[in-house]
């Protein structure tokens, strides 16, 4: 009971509605419930509020809100893929990832940006909510340089950016979410409540992976990503040429109907199609450059 009651706290605090004066009474109320399982009256002026403010949280997330919700779908994603305990590895992964984020339009999240490598060979790339981004070994060693894999840093960059996997959300979570308020509320008890929105805000989380792992974005969304992974490679100089380079190395080596990101992502052809007009006459062309290539050589090689 009490563990379900903190869930609970925690998810209503998710939903931004904390600062809201009849939330914090049935916050205080479900505390006091938490120690000694005490009825909690409510008024209905309070249910009815609370009811609002939580139908609206999807637009009202505050990037804390955001950070927990990313920090929760992360840990999803690393217990279904192990993590690559590489500390060279990971730090090249962390400079490059945070060259290109202070070139986008979001470079301020809350603590910061995080890449990680995950121990696969399976071809996936994934960024949760406030800037957790994972990238698969087989991702990275289908990138021949230094520009294919700041491609791909930068079209997960992209999704964090447009808000991507909070979107996600089913709009009926946070409707549910309202509605169990107003309806276990007039109970004058707050374990109804405790219990189906623990359930609700799960789901919320289960939505985010779904999209990531199963169902994949819209190709709407990713034209998206790969508009704003071209716009960042191009302000920090890379070949912005390199993410269509990379979806046709993952059309030759990947083969169709494989899980990950063939099974998650519109077909290669696609995607490219889309990319060429965004790709300016002015684009940086990629020159030779011993100390980029050595650097990632060694890179590859400490994988």
């Amino acid at each position: 009971m009490k563990k379900s009651l903190l869930v609970a706290i925690i998810a209503l605090e998710l939903a931004g509605c904390a600062n809201n004066p009849a939330m914090n009474d049935m916050l205080k109320g479900a505390t006091s419930i938490a120690g000694g399982f005490v009825p909690m009256p409510v008024s209905m002026d309070s249910v009815i509020k609370s009811a609002e403010a939580v139908s609206k949280a999807a637009e009202t997330l505050t990037p804390i809100d955001e950070y927990y919700i990313g920090r929760a779908v992360g840990a999803g994603i690393v217990g279904r893929y192990t993590a690559k305990n590489n500390p060279v590895a990971n730090n090249f992964l962390n400079i490059l990832g945070q060259s290109l984020v202070m070139a986008s339009d979001n470079p301020s999240v809350f603590k910061g940006y995080h890449f990680l490598m995950l121990d696969t060979n399976e071809v996936v790339a994934y960024a949760a909510p406030s800037g957790f981004i994972f990238v698969s070994k087989g991702m990275i060693q289908l990138c021949k340089n230094e520009d294919d894999l700041a491609a791909v840093l930068a079209h997960e960059i992209g999704h964090v950016q447009r808000s991507h996997a909070i979107a996600a959300i089913s709009a009926s979570r946070w409707t549910s979410a309202g509605t169990t308020i107003a309806l276990e509320a007039t109970k004058s008890t707050v374990g109804g409540i405790a219990g189906e929105l623990a359930h609700v805000f799960e789901g919320g989380i289960d939505d985010i992976m779904q999209t990531l792992v199963n169902t994949g974005y819209a190709r709407g969304q990713e034209n998206e990503a790969d508009a704003t992974a071209i716009q960042i490679m191009q302000r920090v100089g890379y070949d912005s040429s390199a993410l269509i380079r990379v979806l046709e190395n993952m059309k030759a080596s990947v083969p169709a109907g494989s899980t990950g990101f063939m099974s998650t992502h519109p077909a290669p052809d696609d995607r490219i199609s889309d990319i060429r007009p965004l790709l300016s006459q002015n684009a940086v062309s990629r020159s030779p450059n011993a100390n980029r290539d050595k650097r990632f050589k060694t890179f590859l090689n400490a994988l």
